[in-house]
């Protein structure tokens, strides 16, 4: 059995991000199913755990570690190569900060307990979602837009190597496209999470791929 266990849901999208950055890594890993429509995460054995509630947790060398983007750093410490973050700490700034547009000005919008903070409704939780998803992936293109200034095109994010910025960008244009978000104007982003698709672990991180997975 593996020593290292990943607690997530097949469709969320940080548990998502840290199966990519694992496979990147070519670590073998659990997964403990955590059900996000039942209420598992609420659960005081999860909650004793991750006291957010949120998903995922991954259980590593005997303790448990919250919060994708503090686990991604981790797995990136302790496994220095592959490489998902650029050697300078300008490209590192960089890297993190397109992280950053998703995890803390896209994703966090689209938890469930927001969407049914804004609405019951299901027709305006995905008005919701489409508007906010829209505006960081638009954000997003611009950035990588304004990164070609600086030498940096594709296939993926930043430059010829998949990185961190794909672990997170590849979940994010899952969810637009579940959602019917228009991508149309976004030719960069749908460039670097095509190449990014192409990469067997990312296909093997895939939500539908999950032992968890409801198709």
């Amino acid at each position: 059995m593996s020593s290292i266990v990943l607690h997530g849901y097949w469709r969320s999208s940080c548990s998502y991000r840290v199966r990519i950055a694992l496979g990147a890594k070519g670590l073998d890993y659990a997964t403990h199913p955590v059900n996000l429509l039942t209420g598992a995460q609420l659960h005081a054995d999860y909650t004793s755990v991750s006291p957010t509630g949120y998903v995922p947790t991954l259980e590593l060398g005997g303790e448990a570690f919250i919060e994708s983007m503090a686990i991604l750093e981790l797995l990136e410490e302790l496994h220095a190569e592959p490489a998902l973050l650029p050697k300078t700490p300008t490209e590192r700034a960089r890297v993190r900060a397109l992280c950053e547009i998703i995890n803390a000005g896209v994703q966090p919008l689209q938890n469930l307990n927001v969407l049914r903070r804004v609405s019951e409704d299901a027709a305006a939780q995905k008005e919701w979602m489409v508007h906010f998803i829209g505006k960081g992936l638009r954000a997003f293109e611009h950035r990588l837009e304004q990164l070609e200034t600086h030498g940096v095109r594709g296939p993926f994010v930043y430059g010829e190597r998949f990185g961190m910025a794909d672990c997170l960008l590849v979940p994010q244009v899952y969810a637009a496209r579940r959602q019917g978000v228009d991508l149309g104007p976004m030719a960069r982003v749908v460039r670097a999470a095509e190449a990014a698709g192409e990469l067997a672990f990312v296909k093997a991180a895939h939500p539908d791929k999950q032992p968890d997975a409801v198709l």
